[in-house]
């Protein structure tokens, strides 16, 4: 796993999680990678602070002297707020699949159902599949809440 900092076209950073360079680069270049702000689709790497630890042995003045951890990506206030925008969307505009989310999304990518807005759950390696056999899938910010017919 991998942690990019993003920046969209509007100026929003925010940071998020890829399996790895290739998977951020696949769903990138096919606009499935959008601002966690503003939805925008015109999303690239920002400028990152390096995680580097010294060696076990070391000591750095750094370990000497705690020092106040700077964070370089600091979310906007009203990021609650856009989350429940986003999840109010995604429920209105999208059908829940729930647990089925895995098989829906090949089904249709294979052409064996027809093409629509799916959300749902899947298993860490239901997902990974998916990604690794070009499927076009993007994990939420939130979890989804759970529909019972």
């Amino acid at each position: 796993m991998i942690q990019y900092a993003l920046k969209c076209s509007n100026g929003h950073t925010f940071d998020s999680w890829f399996q790895s360079a290739a998977a951020y680069d696949k769903l990138a270049s096919s606009g499935m990678v959008t601002c966690a702000v503003c939805g925008c689709a015109d999303v690239e790497k920002a400028i990152m602070t390096p995680r580097v630890r010294p060696a076990r042995s070391a000591k750095s003045e750094a370990e000497a002297e705690p020092q106040a951890l700077v964070d370089v990506v600091s979310p906007t206030p009203d990021v609650e707020t856009v989350l429940a925008e986003l999840r109010r969307k995604v429920e209105e505009n999208s059908d829940y699949v729930g647990k089925d989310f895995a098989s829906e999304a090949r089904k249709m990518h294979l052409g064996d159902a027809p093409e629509r807005s799916i959300y749902g759950e899947a298993k860490p390696e239901e997902a990974k599949a998916l990604i690794e056999d070009g499927v076009p899938v993007a994990p939420l910010p939130f979890v989804p809440t759970r529909k019972t017919n």
